[in-house]
C-alpha cells in the first residue's frame, strides 16, 4: 500500500509540474466518478457472495468440490467457471463464498481460471463477431485442459503448503 501511496505521490507531482493544479484537479474528478460508478458494483458483487454462502448447502458444496472431490470437483468448478456471467465484481465474490462453503482451492481455482479463460459471455458477445467462429471455437477447445490443470496444481501445491494436521487422540 505504501508503494501505491508513493507511486500515486509521483505521479500527482508530475501532473502538476506538467499541467497545474488543473490538471490534477480533473484527474481526481474523472477518478471519484469512476469510483462512484464502481462502487455500486463491488457492493452488489459482496452481496452476492455473501448470499450465495448462505444459500448453498454445505455438504453438498464440499462433496462437488471439496478436497476430496477428485477430478469431478475440478470439472463442476471448470463448467461453473465457463457459464458464470458478469465481471469480476461477480466472479471473485462467487469464488469466495464457494471457499467460504466447503469448496477447495483447486476446484476454485478452477473456477476463476475458467471464468477468464472461456466464458462464455466474453466470447459470444465480443470474440465471436469479432474473431469469428472457427477461432472462438478453437480458442476455446485449447483453453479447455488449462483451468483444471491450474486447479489440479493448485490443490496440489495447497495440501502441501498447509497439510492437515490430525488432532492428538
Amino acid at each position: 500500500m505504501i508503494f501505491i501511496g508513493v507511486l500515486v505521490a509521483i505521479s500527482a507531482t508530475l501532473v502538476y509540474r506538467r499541467d497545474g493544479i488543473n490538471g490534477v484537479l480533473e484527474i481526481l474528478t474523472n477518478d471519484l466518478a469512476l469510483f462512484g460508478g464502481i462502487l455500486p458494483r463491488v457492493l452488489a458483487g459482496c452481496l452476492l457472495g455473501a448470499f450465495i454462502a448462505e444459500i448453498l448447502p454445505h455438504e453438498k458444496v464440499s462433496r462437488s468440490l471439496g478436497p476430496t472431490s477428485g477430478l469431478k470437483g475440478l470439472l463442476i468448478g471448470t463448467a461453473f467457471g465457463a457459464i458464470l456471467p458478469g465481471g469480476p465484481f461477480t466472479a471473485y465474490p462467487v469464488a469466495a463464498a464457494l471457499l467460504t462453503v466447503g469448496a477447495d482451492f483447486g476446484a476454485t481455482i478452477a473456477m476463476v481460471v475458467s471464468w477468464t479463460l472461456i466464458g462464455y459471455g466474453r466470447a459470444i458477445a465480443w470474440e465471436l463477431p469479432i474473431m469469428g467462429t472457427d477461432f472462438t471455437l478453437w480458442r476455446i477447445v485449447i483453453s479447455l485442459p488449462i483451468p483444471i490443470l491450474a486447479g489440479a496444481l493448485g490443490r496440489l501445491i495447497y495440501v502441501r503448503m498447509y497439510p492437515k494436521v490430525e488432532p492428538p487422540s
